[in-house]
């Protein structure tokens, strides 16, 4: 009878174990994303870093010129924009033979973006000569990278503008890439979009 137990427990005790390599296998295998991904953008000379954590989840830095609009006034000039993304289409993308490589897909995020004084090209708000201006919010973004390595990527969202020597505010963001991937990408059968 001993035997018998022992025999079961360690059955069960394997295939529970199995389980959950094959699980944890599953999430931190990036299926759809791309470990690393390098674009250079071309309408606002710049370029854009992601790296693929998860299996649907990334963090973006992009540089490049930005438009900070909110209830004191515009910002425009060099920003830096940080992403944390969460990718919520990729398995639908993949069923409807859709491209999924170059992290072509539809994400929210949480966002942030520096506008720093010294990169600034114009504004009518009113402060001293070296204000930053910093935004914090959500977005929702959609990605597309072409067989070719184009690549475009489009974000709607909104925050509080937090100023630095400025009045702070709340406000939208928009933001509009167009650039080419400069790294590798997963191959993919189809490139349908």
């Amino acid at each position: 009878m001993k035997h018998k137990i022992v025999l079961i427990t360690l059955c069960f005790v394997s295939t529970i174990t199995q389980a959950q390599w094959q699980e944890r296998g599953r999430t931190f295998d990036l299926v759809h994303l791309e470990r690393h991904q390098f674009k250079l953008n071309l309408l606002s000379p710049g370029f854009t870093y992601e790296l693929g954590l998860f299996k649907n989840q990334s963090v973006s830095s992009n540089v490049g010129l930005g438009l900070a609009t909110y209830e004191e006034g515009y910002v425009f000039g060099l920003a830096l924009n940080n992403r944390y993304r969460y990718y919520h289409n990729f398995n639908r993308r993949e069923d409807l033979e859709k491209n999924t490589s170059g992290n072509s897909g539809n994400y929210i995020a949480a966002a942030q973006a520096i506008f720093f004084s010294q990169l600034r090209i114009a504004t009518n708000v009113e402060a001293p000569a070296d204000f930053n201006l910093g935004f914090y919010g959500m977005v929702y973004g959609i990605q597309r990278t072409y067989e070719n390595g184009f690549n475009f990527n489009v974000e709607l969202g909104t925050g509080y503008y937090k100023g630095d020597g400025v009045l702070d505010g709340y406000g939208p963001l928009f933001n509009f890439t167009f650039g080419w991937v400069a790294t590798k990408r997963k191959k993919r059968d189809a490139y349908l979009d």
